[in-house]
């Protein structure tokens, strides 16, 4: 058997792999198999690189596999799961910029690959050298780094000029040759992402973090043709495939326009009051929610980011146990962007051991709200809030939430009495039929475990 067909058929494995990885990522129950799979794929992929015809520096890639891999392994185990999405988006940046620089090296060489394929390498440099910055910014925002949202006067106006500019300076660097050109054409597409990114706030995160995913896997893809690598074709497929449908969903729960979410961004700026908003908002005690909790019937639970932010999710699993034992019905209710990246929650709450039949989506469980004797929100607001369905001039004004105003009764655990990433007040806040229970997700429902403990005894 030759080298070739080693070789070749080693890449089919990898292919079959990534796809049965992927396939078991579409589910919770099957997601840490699909993840074993894909990554088995990954490590035959790497393998096989060193038996390519004509490798060499074996030295150099042993060394950048071993820092490589000991960075990844190391920052597993020790980054907590509440901090995965800031994770997820500089590891996504890594992607994008190995893929850059695969594509700056070969555009450097200045070696005749034809024009479909020069053309390919420098469009894996633009999307590659973008994602990576917005990588970047992404992270910086979710690591609390950069805490405003920053919008240049004219801003859209500003995106456009300079893409334009990336694209004329890609042009010129092909051309030239130089390496003065090729410094230019980066730093103007390095330039790009943060440009975009930058006034994006918190509550299209998701979104945007799925779409840099997709394009990392698109400029890997590229750069995979330009080197003639079924492995980077078929990896970097996958994945700006099924990013480009994940942002496509993400977009879809949130009834924003791929276009808004770039060009017309949610800020987080608070807006003065709210239409339609009458009431106050009503305080309750730790022991008076648990009382409300221990005689329902049935309970939904909303988690949103004040869980992560509170590391919540054990104690809630503690406590919807003990509400369990006393015949109370308890379901999660999860909003397709709750959080800030993709199944933020369903993740936390795997974490935590919760069932995952107990964990159902917004289309699945909307209609239950009518029908609940207490719902439980626990550090979300914008996902819940009924301005979504009536307030025109709001920002997620047409953003699918979930019904939870319609329970009979609605206790918030809320750290404070801001408004959400939005920067909309939540009428649900002040109706008659909700309560607010503010604090630090995990010490509150460490009380009202503590109290519900007392009332069954």
């Amino acid at each position: 058997m030759t080298r070739e067909v080693v070789i070749n058929s080693s890449y089919f494995v990898v292919a079959f792999l990534f796809i049965l990885g992927l396939k078991g990522m579409s589910s919770p129950v099957t997601a840490r198999r699909g993840i074993t799979w894909a990554g088995a794929g990954m490590v035959l992929a790497t393998l096989v690189t060193f038996a390519w015809p004509g490798m060499g520096n074996y030295g150099l890639m042993i060394i950048a596999l071993i820092l490589g891999g000991g960075i990844s392994w190391w920052s597993g185990r020790v980054v907590r799961m509440t901090d995965m999405p800031q994770m997820v988006a500089l590891f996504n940046g890594m992607g994008g910029g190995s893929a850059a620089a695969i594509a700056a090296i070969e555009l450097a060489r200045g070696e005749t690959h034809g024009t479909a394929v020069t053309v390919l390498a420098a469009l894996g440099a633009l999307i590659g050298s973008t994602a990576f910055s917005g990588s970047c910014i992404a992270f910086a925002k979710l690591q609390g780094i950069l805490r405003k949202t920053m919008h240049l006067p004219g801003q859209n106006a500003v995106n456009v000029i300079l893409a334009v500019l990336t694209i004329i300076s890609a042009i010129h660097a092909i051309v030239s040759g130089t390496a003065a050109g090729l410094a230019v054409f980066f730093g103007f597409a390095l330039l790009l992402g943060v440009i975009i990114t930058i006034p994006i706030g918190g509550a299209d995160m998701p979104v945007v973090i799925s779409l840099l995913n997709a394009l990392t896997g698109l400029a890997v893809g590229f750069e995979g043709y330009v080197l003639n690598n079924p492995a980077m074709m078929i990896a970097g497929v996958v994945v700006g495939a099924a990013g480009s449908l994940l942002t496509r969903l993400m977009a879809k729960a949130m009834n924003r326009p791929l276009f808004n979410v770039l060009f017309k961004p949610i800020t987080g700026e608070v807006r003065a009051g709210g239409a339609g908003i009458t009431g106050t908002m009503k305080e309750i005690s730790a022991l008076d929610a648990a009382a409300m909790l221990r005689y329902a019937r049935k309970v939904i639970i909303v988690p949103g980011y004040g869980m992560a932010v509170g590391q919540a999710q054990h104690k809630i699993r503690e406590m919807t146990e003990l509400l369990e034992e006393v015949g109370v019905e308890v379901k999660f209710a999860i909003h397709p962007v709750a959080g800030r990246m993709p199944g933020h929650m369903n993740v936390l709450l795997a974490e935590a051991d919760v069932p995952y039949e107990k964990i159902f989506d917004l289309e699945e469980i909307n209609e239950e709200f009518s029908q609940t004797d207490v719902t439980l929100v626990i550090g979300a607001n914008d996902v819940v809030n009924p301005a979504a369905r009536t307030d025109k001039s709001s920002p997620i004004y047409g953003m699918p939430i979930l019904n939870a105003d319609r329970a009979q009764n609605v206790i918030v655990i809320k750290r404070g009495k801001g408004a959400g990433y939005s920067g909309t007040e939540n009428p649900l806040f002040y109706a008659e039929n909700a309560r607010m229970l503010y604090g630090n997700a995990q010490t509150v429902v460490g009380e009202l475990i503590k109290d519900l403990k007392e009332l069954m005894s």
